[in-house]
C-alpha cells in the first residue's frame, strides 16, 4: 500500500457531475455516483441560502432511502447562481443568453451547500463566493453559446472551462464556484473521521 492509499476513502456521490467526481479524486476520495432525482423547483419567497442548503440536503436524503444503509457516506451537494434572482441551468438558448447578459460587467454570489449523510446523521455546510464577470459583448455570449457549455451549469457558465477567460476576480472559493467547494467537503468528511488529511 502506497501513501496515497492510506487515506483513501470511498464514498457515494448524490450527482452525475464529472467536475464533482474530479474534486473528489484531487483529495483522494473516491466516489460511486449515484444521481439523486429530486424536484429542484425553488419554493416561493425561498431564500437562495435557504434553498441551496434544502436542495443538498433533499439529495443526500433520496440516496440514503436508495441505499438503505446509514452506515455508508453519501456526499451530495447543490450550486447556485445569485443575482438578484436564483439563476439555475438554462433551458435553451435563449435562457443562457438572458442569463449572461444579466452577469455580464457585474458581482453575482455563487453559493454552494455540501451534505454530507453518515450514521444517521445529515450534516450541511455553505460556500459562498463573490465573483466578476468583465463586460461581455454579444459575439462573446453567441459564440460561448454555441459551444453548448451552458447547459449543465447554474447560471450558464462554467468557471473552469472557457469562461474563466470572463472572470476578473473572486472572493471566497474557486472549487465552490466549481461546484464542490473542497474546504467544506473536506472539513465534513473529517469530523466524520471518514479522512485524514
Amino acid at each position: 500500500m502506497n501513501q496515497q492509499d492510506e487515506y483513501k476513502i470511498k464514498i457515494y456521490l448524490a450527482s452525475r457531475s464529472p467536475r464533482r467526481v474530479e474534486l473528489l479524486k484531487q483529495i483522494g476520495v473516491d466516489c460511486i455516483t449515484m444521481p439523486a432525482d429530486i424536484d429542484e423547483s425553488q419554493h416561493p419567497n425561498e431564500p437562495p441560502i435557504t434553498y441551496v442548503l434544502r436542495m443538498a440536503r433533499q439529495k443526500a436524503e433520496v440516496c440514503l432511502q436508495q441505499l438503505g444503509n446509514a452506515s455508508t457516506p453519501i456526499l451530495a451537494a447543490d450550486t447556485t447562481v445569485v443575482h438578484h434572482q436564483v439563476l439555475g441551468k438554462p433551458v435553451d438558448n435563449e435562457d443562457a443568453r438572458r442569463m449572461l447578459l444579466a452577469l455580464s460587467g457585474s458581482t453575482h454570489e455563487v453559493h454552494t451547500a455540501v451534505a454530507l449523510a453518515f450514521n444517521g446523521v445529515i450534516e450541511v455546510a455553505l460556500s459562498t463566493t463573490r465573483v466578476e464577470m468583465m463586460p461581455l459583448n454579444l459575439a462573446q455570449i453567441e459564440a460561448y453559446v454555441d459551444s453548448g457549455e451552458p447547459f449543465d451549469k447554474a447560471g450558464g457558465y462554467g468557471i473552469q472551462g472557457l469562461a474563466g477567460a470572463w472572470i476578473k476576480h473572486i472572493e471566497g472559493s474557486y472549487t465552490g464556484v466549481m461546484g464542490l467547494p473542497i474546504f467544506e467537503t473536506a472539513s465534513l468528511l473529517r469530523k466524520h473521521q471518514l479522512f485524514t488529511l
